[in-house]
């Protein structure tokens, strides 16, 4: 039991070092580009009386950078658990009773609940994200030169092209940014400055049909509700449930994708 535990945090690390583009269509290991790490923050310059200044972190040897990243891997499978900090207290005693060889429990007969933890554990996180959702996309819908359709895409043009428009049958060459609704930076070309190129019909929904909107040389922003978008599986970086923001950037239409 103990290690079908460690395959269920360390497979879909494995799956998530590979990166890929997060607008293709959802699939059970697609992975997501990795979340950037916090930003360091500089000791402040003097201290009260009688406060001793915090440790600095020593620099890390490859060997412990390699160590280091498989902590943030794990870190990314769990995500789905939906962790307090209090709980990740919990996780890391774990770890160090593991360690020792002194569990505190016999992973035999908690081992096989977690499944049942999981799934209700990410049920709380798309209710969350749904919740959280309704009055996000009824400001955004209301936003002036916003077209909201059927389907419950929002679109706005941001600068419109002068080129012609895609069809679902095309591949593009774009380059774009995606956020959650409280502005976490999910993925991004231009951090890769690298466009991206596929053909629309590999794509999620909100892109196959906003995507047919644009005009060469233009910029919008589409906003997706999940279910254009990755739904209630969510994926490593974008939580289940979770409304997307994209901007993009139509740079080019090339050959009709292949049928």
């Amino acid at each position: 039991m103990l290690r079908l535990l460690i395959c269920l945090l360390l497979t879909p690390a494995a799956a998530l070092a590979q990166g890929a583009p997060a607008v293709q269509k959802p699939s059970a290991s697609a992975p997501a580009a990795p979340k950037p790490a916090a930003p360091a923050t500089a000791a402040p310059k003097s201290l009260p009386a009688g406060r001793a200044p915090a440790r600095t972190a020593a620099p890390l040897t490859d060997d412990q950078k390699l160590v280091y990243a498989l902590g943030l891997l794990m870190q990314r499978s769990l995500d789905q658990f939906d962790l307090s900090a209090a709980e990740l207290d919990v996780l890391k005693r774990a770890l160090t009773d593991a360690a020792a060889r002194k569990p505190a429990i016999d992973i035999d007969e908690w081992g096989p609940r977690v499944d049942a933890f999981a799934r209700a554990r990410a049920e709380r996180v798309v209710a969350r994200e749904k919740a959280a959702s309704v009055a996000y996309l009824a400001k955004a819908a209301a936003e002036p030169g916003v077209v909201r359709t059927d389907s419950g895409l929002i679109y706005r043009d941001l600068s419109p092209g002068t080129g012609r428009s895609p069809t679902a049958s095309d591949a593009v060459t774009v380059h774009y940014r995606g956020t959650l609704i409280n502005g976490t930076e999910f993925d991004s070309s231009y951090k890769r400055n690298e466009p991206a190129q596929f053909p629309l019909k590999g794509v999620i929904p909100c892109w196959t049909e906003g995507v047919q909107k644009m005009k060469v040389g233009g910029k919008a922003r589409l906003v997706c509700p999940s279910d254009l978008a990755y739904g209630d599986a969510g994926r490593p970086s974008i939580p289940g449930g979770a409304t997307l923001v994209f901007e993009i950037e139509l740079l080019e239409i090339a050959a009709a994708a292949a049928q």
